[in-house]
């Protein structure tokens, strides 16, 4: 079972980004494996404190995971993604914080390590990430409006979108022959730099080649239909699936169907935010579902069954003799789903006394002889609460 990504770090819930930061460079510092060679438990933490940051140090993953806990940026559903986000992957993700960290050569961040670290742990270039193909789609976010019976057992929608996708000219490549030349300032590393000596070690400056855009090559013959970038604006439809029990501002990550990337670079996310529809006699408490429900007094008072609306449809329900005003009955299993677990919530049936408006003379007649009835109004112990008949003559007078 998993730790608890802030007990993995040592600091509290309420810790600020730098205490988050603080923490982690101090134990990748500890348990990084050039440090630590053959230890497969110093590995083990090296990737546990590691998966700790990259939630804790995203807001979004931070909010999810406060809120869901692991389940809330496990990948547990949604297309081609999974809901609520994923975990951490291989060495290469890895690597990858611990380079946002402390410098080391890694992407076209910049900045490079002024402490040295990247010759500490890598002999000085040994283990770098190679670089990727092309610059990476922008992620896509649309908001998807659902229904709470749509809610209450999981759906699966499909949308049309519009957003950027391979030009059918060039195949995505930017180029009207597909070709593409290694970009000469960089060799094809999409990268350039600088390495000075300092008394406290080697500096190394990383920035994206100025040439290529960090890409590693330039297009030859530019595609004049999209202009030379590979993608052009189109539409598509996706199928989402969404589980039940999700809620108002939730949201999935479908991963590689945002935009296209330009020049056969990796497509963004599509990102999917749910909101729910009002519904007309329906109110959500938590996983619950709630429906008033008005009854005459002589309902209440001699019982009833009747026929009650819920998501799946009508239920009779059972009214006991003498229920009171405001109470609630409870039919099991018939309310929302829940996220990540089996089981459903209640519907819960909030039952008030009908109190007519138009009465005739022999209706009022009755309901005047009724009240003479010591039974049928409270005693002095009963508070002030007004009878079904105090509450009738406030009408009729």
């Amino acid at each position: 079972m998993k730790r608890d990504y802030y007990e993995v770090l040592g600091v509290g819930k309420s810790a600020s980004k730098d205490e988050i930061k603080k923490a982690y460079r101090k134990l990748a510092m500890k348990y990084h494996p050039d440090r630590n060679p053959d230890n497969k438990e110093a590995e083990e933490h090296f990737k546990e404190a590691n998966e700790a940051y990259e939630v804790l140090s995203n807001e979004d993953k931070r909010r999810r995971y406060d809120q869901f806990g692991h389940a809330g940026v496990g990948g547990a559903a949604g297309g081609q993604g999974g809901a609520y986000g994923g975990g951490v992957g291989d060495f290469g993700d890895i690597f990858s914080a611990f380079n946002d960290i402390f410098g080391g050569s890694g992407g076209a961040r910049g900045g490079g390590s002024p402490f040295g670290f990247e010759d500490m742990f890598s002999g000085g270039g040994r283990g770098r990430r190679p670089r990727s193909q092309g610059v990476q789609g922008s992620d896509l976010k649309i908001r998807l409006k659902l229904t709470l019976e749509e809610i209450a057992k999981g759906v699966e929608k499909t949308i049309k979108i519009k957003k950027q996708v391979p030009c059918e000219v060039c195949h995505g490549s930017g180029s009207k022959t597909g070709q593409m030349e290694t970009c000469p300032t960089c060799q094809g590393t999409g990268e350039v730099r600088q390495a000075s000596k300092t008394m406290f070690g080697q500096f190394v400056n990383i920035a994206a080649c100025p040439t290529c855009g960090g890409e590693g090559q330039i297009v030859k013959d530019r595609c004049t239909s999209c202009h030379g970038e590979g993608i052009k604006q189109g539409e598509t439809t996706v199928k989402v699936s969404i589980p039940a029990g999700v809620e108002d501002g939730n949201y999935l990550t479908l991963r590689g169907q945002g935009n296209a990337g330009p020049r056969g670079g990796a497509s963004g996310n599509l990102i999917v935010i749910i909101e729910v529809i009002e519904h007309k006699i329906f109110t959500r408490r938590g996983d619950d579902i709630v429906f008033n429900l008005s009854l005459s007094y002589p309902d209440l008072v001699l019982g009833t069954k009747v026929d009650v609306p819920t998501l799946d449809g009508k239920v009779k329900l059972t009214v006991p003799p003498a229920t009171q005003p405001n109470t609630l009955l409870r039919i099991s299993g018939k309310g929302i789903g829940h996220l990540n677990a089996p089981g459903a919530g209640d519907h819960l049936v909030r039952v008030n006394v009908y109190v007519p408006r138009d009465l005739s003379g022999k209706d009022k007649e009755l309901l005047r002889e009724l009240n003479k009835s010591s039974h049928l109004v409270p005693d002095e112990q009963a508070g002030h609460e007004k009878s079904i008949f105090e509450k009738a003559r406030d009408i009729f007078g």
